[in-house]
C-alpha cells in the first residue's frame, strides 16, 4: 500500500476523530496492543496525521556491515527509505528504543515534509530537535542524539513487519497520531474503524452537549436507552436541517 492507496474518505474520517476513540474501538474488536506509549511529538504545531506505514527495520550496528555500506557493497537502506517512501505514507522506524544515535536530522525531515510524507514515528532518537520542531510535519520519537545512526544501529530491511514500542506494525497498516499518542490500525480494518469512529464522535458530541447543559452523568454517559433515543432524534434533526 502507498499513500494514494488509502481511501481518501477513510483518511478524512480518521483525521476527524481521536486516537483514544480508535484505540477503544480496536480494543472492543479484540485488538489489545495497538497503542504506542513512548514516542512523543516534537512539533509545536499540529501533530495529527494518518497514513499507511512504510517500515524501516534496524538492528544493532556491526562494523563489517557498516564498512560494506561505506564501500558500496551493501545498499544504504537508510537513504533508500527516504527515497522510496511515497506521499501520504508514514515513515515507521523500529530502533528497539535506542536513543544514543539519531536516524535523521532536520535536513532529512525537511525533505520528507516537502515530499508530502504524512508523519514520522521512531522508537529511537533524532538529531536537531529544535530545528525539527519548527518543520510542519508530525515527528514522534523517544530521544535526541547528535550521533549518526551507524554508531549504534544499522538499517537492515525495508517494508517488513517490525515491532515498535512493543507494537507490531505491518507494511501498509494505517498509523494514526495526535496529541494523545499513536495507534496502529490493521490495514484490513481501517475503513470499518473509521466509520465506527465517526459514529462514536457524533454520539460523544451529543452527550457532551447534554452534560454541558447540566444533565446528570448517570444515564447520559455511558448513554442509556433514553439518551440513545434522544440522540437518534437529534441526529435526524441535523440531517433534515441540512
Amino acid at each position: 500500500m502507498n499513500g494514494s492507496a488509502l481511501d481518501p474518505a477513510t483518511r478524512a474520517r480518521l483525521l476527524d476523530t481521536s486516537v483514544p476513540t480508535v484505540v477503544s474501538l480496536l480494543w472492543r474488536k479484540g485488538f489489545h496492543n495497538t497503542f504506542l506509549f513512548k514516542p512523543k511529538p516534537l512539533n509545536r504545531g499540529s501533530v495529527k496525521f494518518v497514513g499507511p506505514a512504510f517500515t524501516v527495520r534496524t538492528v544493532p550496528m556491526r562494523e563489517d556491515l557498516v564498512a560494506a555500506q561505506v564501500s558500496g557493497e551493501r545498499a544504504n537502506l537508510q537513504a533508500r527509505s527516504v527515497a522510496d517512501i511515497g506521499a501520504g505514507e508514514v515513515l515507521v522506524v523500529a530502533m528497539d528504543g535506542e536513543t544514543r544515535t539519531a536516524f535523521m536530522g532536520d535536513i532529512m525531515t525537511t525533505h520528507l515534509h516537502v515530499k508530502g510524507v504524512a508523519g514520522i514515528v521512531l522508537d529511537g532518537a533524532v538529531s536537531d530537535v529544535a530545528a525539527i520542531a519548527e518543520i510542519p510535519i508530525a515527528v514522534f520519537c523517544t530521544g535526541n542524539a547528535a550521533i549518526p545512526i551507524t554508531s549504534h544501529r544499522f538499517v537492515i530491511d525495508l517494508n517488513v513487519p517490525v515491532g515498535i514500542d512493543g507494537v507490531l506494525v505491518m507494511p501498509g497498516d494505517v498509523v494514526m497520531g495526535d496529541a494523545n499518542g499513536i495507534v496502529v490500525i490493521p490495514a484490513q480494518l481501517a475503513e470499518e474503524i473509521s466509520l465506527a469512529a465517526a459514529e462514536r464522535e457524533l454520539l460523544e458530541a451529543f452527550v457532551l452537549g447534554r452534560v454541558r447543559e447540566g444533565a446528570p452523568l448517570e444515564g447520559t454517559y455511558p448513554p442509556d436507552a433514553e439518551t440513545l433515543v434522544a440522540f437518534e432524534a437529534w441526529r435526524q434533526s441535523r440531517i433534515e436541517g441540512r
